[in-house]
């Protein structure tokens, strides 16, 4: 768990909003960053319940791809309370190697995923795909993609 969430969060807060139409408004006491009048597509939880964790919680495209995600990198994601099963994914942000890359990828990746068409065209004038790629333990950059969303 980070001591202080708050330039956590600020992370967090700055890839969600620079995403076309999302907005920020609090969810059951937490930030929830959502597409203005619409779904949501990200939570950043601290220490929810007591859990010691301090996570931004992220859509999947199903459980198939939740699970995979979870089984390449099982200390990076887990399956939270109450969104996962229904295909979320947690990424914990208190570790010193945090790819915020990678976190970066899949709030892209989530905002995608309730982003009306009309939107996702827009995002930041580019084509519609965000893609990551997550490297199997020991895996290099530059070898054969172990996923890609």
């Amino acid at each position: 768990m980070s001591p202080d969430p708050a330039p956590v969060l600020a992370r967090v807060r700055d890839i969600a909003l620079a995403l076309p139409a999302a907005m920020e408004r609090l969810s059951h006491g937490s930030p929830g960053f959502h597409i203005e009048k619409g779904k949501f597509f990200a939570y950043f939880w601290h220490n929810h319940h007591g859990d010691g964790e301090t996570v931004v919680i992220v859509k999947t495209a199903d459980g198939e791809e939740q699970a995979l995600l979870i089984e390449l990198d099982p200390d990076c994601y887990f399956r939270p309370a109450y969104l996962g099963p229904s295909g979320w994914v947690a990424m914990r942000l208190d570790r010193d190697d945090t790819d915020w890359d990678r976190v970066g990828d899949r709030i892209a990746r989530s905002w995608e995923l309730v982003a009306p068409r009309r939107l996702r065209g827009s995002k930041l004038g580019q084509n519609n795909a965000v893609t990551e790629r997550i490297l199997a333990p020991g895996q290099e950059q530059g070898g054969s993609d172990a996923f890609a969303s």
